[in-house]
Order: structure tokens, then sequence, then C-alpha cells
């Protein structure tokens, strides 16, 4: 019986080992791993949002630099505009604004501008000479003229004639002097 006996233990004891290892299995498959492919993904997530949030860092370093640096920066623009920009360009680029808001405002079309620099150095202003052709409506020419003698700057009209325009419209050709501060 002692034969009997040791193949029913011997069974018993296979059926548990067997049991260990099926029960092995299922919590590797089932637990162990899904857990390991969720712990590598996480990793994954994390190890992104790393790098993102060191390239943010940087860039942050660098915008708070610049933003450091933009007082200075408008200052040496300020610096160049007032020593650089030379007076004639100056001079031009005003004449050029101003006509071009007055005819912006007048309601009329600029069709020809020209000017002519005639300044000397002692001179407290810089004349400017000034050929404006424009076409509109007759009342749109007539608000314009009037702006242009009205403006802040100090313009002398010494010509200005009418010619018919395309579509009944009328064509002004305004010449005069434009005196700029300098």
């Amino acid at each position: 019986m002692k034969k009997a006996h040791r193949k029913k233990v011997t069974r018993i004891v296979e059926a548990a080992a067997v049991a260990v290892v099926v029960l092995d299995l299922a919590v590797y498959f089932l637990a162990v791993r899904p857990l390991h492919a969720k712990i590598s993904q996480g990793e994954s997530a994390y190890h992104h949002a790393s790098l993102r949030l060191e390239q943010q860092r940087v860039l942050v370093d660098r915008m708070e630099k610049f933003q450091k640096s933009l007082p200075a920066a408008d200052h040496k623009l300020t610096d160049y505009l007032k020593q650089h920009l030379p007076t004639r360009r100056r001079v031009f680029s005003d004449a050029a604004s101003l006509v071009r808001v007055l005819t912006q405002k007048s309601g009329v079309q600029l069709d020809n501008v020209s000017y002519k620099l005639s300044s000397e150095k002692d001179e407290p202003f810089d004349r400017l000479g000034l050929d404006v052709t424009v076409e509109g409506q007759f009342a749109n020419l007539l608000r314009f003229a009037h702006s242009l003698e009205t403006a802040d700057d100090i313009i002398l009209v010494r010509n200005f004639s009418f010619a018919a325009g395309q579509k009944g419209t009328v064509n002004l050709r305004v010449g005069g002097i434009l005196y700029l501060t300098r």
C-alpha cells in the first residue's frame, strides 16, 4: 500500500505543481503583461512630456532674455533714427505721408505727386516743391485743396488747375511749396 499511497501523493503534488504553473501563467497573461505595457506607455509619455517641458523652458528663457533686451533695443532704434536718418528722407517721408492722409480723408484718388527739395542750411524750414495731381468729384477736390491749405505744415499754393477727368470726374493739379520744420 505504500506504493499506492506514494502514487497518490505524487499525483497530488503533480496536480498542485500543474495548478501553480497554470495559475502563474494566468497571472502573467492577465495581470503582469498588461501592467508592463501600461508602465512602458507611461514611461514613454513621461519622457515625451519631459522633453516638451525642457523645450518650453528653453523657449521661456529666450523670451525673457528678449523681453529684457527690448527697452535697450527700442532706445537704440530711436537713437539710430535720430542720428542716421537723413533729413532729406525724413522731409520726403513727411510730405508723402501728408499727401496720402489728405487724399484719403478727402475721398480723391492720387494720380501723380512729385517733389523738389530746395533748402538752405541757415533757414529754419526745409522748402519742398510739391506738385500733386488728384482725381475725383469736384466737392472732394475742393475738400482736398482746403485740407492742403489748412494742414499743420505750412503750404504755400502757387498754382492750381482743373481738367476734365474720366467718367464725370475732375482732375486737380496743385503746385506749391511745403515748408517743413527741420
